[in-house]
């Protein structure tokens, strides 16, 4: 049992340490490239289709929550007659 301890322990500070075996490649030069080149897209439509979708689909969630909050102020101050 401390056996299967101490191997979790060595594994554990292995792949946390700097010298594990995989190396994340630094992608940032390459992305802030992409992000600085004067072509005329907003810096938020930048990414591509995703960042385009994303947009698009946090517009419509807006634009129907605040149709939905209006639909209820406007429910709430004239109510229904009996």
């Amino acid at each position: 049992m401390f056996r299967h301890l101490l191997a979790l322990r060595q594994l554990s500070t292995r792949s946390i340490s700097s010298t594990a075996r995989r190396q994340v490649a630094n992608k940032v030069a390459e992305t802030q490239k992409l992000y600085q080149v004067d072509n005329g897209i907003p810096v938020h439509l930048k990414g591509g289709t995703v960042d385009a979708l994303l947009y698009r689909f946090t517009m419509t969630l807006t634009i129907l929550g605040t149709g939905g909050a209006l639909y209820q102020l406007l429910s709430a101050a004239l109510p229904r007659k009996n």
